[in-house]
């Protein structure tokens, strides 16, 4: 029975590319990242799934006036299994990130580009690898006539790229009833090159925004005014003193340790000859679960009075986004173990739990007490310019999850 699951996804290669084609011509950008958000492509998948015969496909829409629509579409479609009191969920996300600068795509993001086995454009990788893994896995179940051990619940959520409220912590909210506690999650939407680590922790992730006035002046007068770039950079250098401060390691993570990085930087004066008098910047916090994040605020505000009274300027820290991180799914959990065999089954390794920096929706899983893991074999293009998947890699994928339903 295996063998004739996975000869069939072998003969559904060409849908596969057809299906990533297709994906790729629709724009899914939320209203955040100045998008109409993802009704167009879930109007496309919902004919595409009933065309083949996927049964009912429900949209679950959080409203959301942003878009002209007034909602973002959440789709589940459901193939029964024998024991159907236990669901098999793989979710994958609709949406896109904005392209970036164009000119350094070499062809058209929104049009697919095919190089043998490589195939280039936005989404390709995040997340339509997965998402069309998950539907060619459930094809091939259907049109060998094989009913799985139980069910396969397909979800393609919006609202991944900036913060899932109108997608799965949406479903989570107003729609848990779709699940059981004895379900089994798996999301493609992280993965090594090798599909060597089965994600099963997440880091705590906090961001934090940092205010620096001085005073504006010219810049011929410095005398005159407090130059907040030179202060903000001093805060900058502080920020590196947090590894000391929260140095334990965990070897489950990649890498082990808690990291505090300055990222984003807004810009001040629009002028050489004018002295700053204020600058923000932004610092991207993944913190071992062990930790808790008030902690690192209460550290990270300690550092602006010190920099605050050594350069005569008021340092303002506030907390734009804070994620303590969920608890872990174990090893033991029934998904692990299946994901475990059916990778080596497939891709023939030795695949490793392990936990990452944060960001997948696999947390708000963990948060309520189901069993998640997150899994793919990707090339990490994610957010890329020319960004690269692989049909190989659709397909390897969609036999794994083709077997875990058994």
């Amino acid at each position: 029975m295996p063998g004739q699951i996975l000869s069939k996804i072998d003969e559904l290669k060409d849908a596969a590319l057809e299906l990533h084609t297709k994906l790729v011509a629709i724009p899914a950008i939320g209203p955040t990242n100045n998008g109409t958000g993802e009704k167009d492509k879930a109007d496309f998948l919902t004919a595409y799934l009933k065309e083949h015969g996927f049964g009912e496909v429900k949209s679950y829409n959080a409203p959301d006036d942003r878009v002209e629509c007034g909602y973002r579409p959440n789709l589940v479609t459901v193939l029964p299994g024998q024991d159907t009191a236990q669901t098999l969920w793989i979710i994958s996300h609709m949406d896109v990130v904005p392209v970036g600068d164009l000119t350094l795509w070499s062809n058209d993001p929104f049009t697919l580009v095919q190089d043998g086995d490589a195939i280039y454009g936005r989404g390709v990788e995040d997340n339509h690898q997965g998402l069309v893994s998950s539907v060619i896995a459930t094809r091939a179940l259907k049109e060998t006539g094989v009913t799985p051990g139980c069910n396969i619940g397909l979800i393609f959520v919006s609202d991944e790229e900036t913060g899932s409220e109108y997608g799965l912590e949406y479903m989570l909210k107003e729609h848990e009833d779709l699940f059981k506690k004895k379900d089994l999650f798996l999301v493609p939407d992280f993965g090594e090159a090798d599909s060597s680590m089965v994600e099963i922790a997440e880091k705590s992730t906090i961001w934090l925004k940092v205010t620096v006035e001085g005073k504006q002046c010219h810049a011929s007068t410095p005398d005159e005014g407090v130059n907040s770039l030179v202060a903000a950079s001093a805060m900058i250098v502080e920020i590196s003193e947090l590894q000391f401060h929260f140095d334990e390691e965990d070897e489950l993570f990649s890498p082990p340790y808690s990291t505090f990085v300055p990222t984003k930087k807004e810009a001040n004066v629009e002028n050489i000859n004018t002295l700053p008098g204020k600058d923000v910047f932004y610092i991207d916090c993944r913190v071992l679960p062990n930790y808790d994040l008030k902690d690192v605020v209460d550290q990270v505000k300690g550092m602006a009075l010190y920099v605050a009274e050594e350069y005569g300027v008021e340092i303002k820290v506030e907390v734009d986004t804070k994620n303590q991180a969920a608890p872990a799914t174990p090893v033991k959990s029934e998904i692990v173990e299946k994901t475990l065999f059916a990778i080596k089954e497939i891709y023939g390794i030795d695949a490793t739990p392990g936990g990452i920096g944060g960001g997948t929706v696999a947390a708000h899983l963990r948060e309520r007490g189901y069993k998640a893991v997150v899994w793919a074999t990707l090339l990490g293009q994610a957010h890329q310019t020319n960004e690269k998947g692989s049909i190989a890699n659709t397909l390897g994928d969609a036999k794994v999850m083709a077997l875990l339903p058994f």
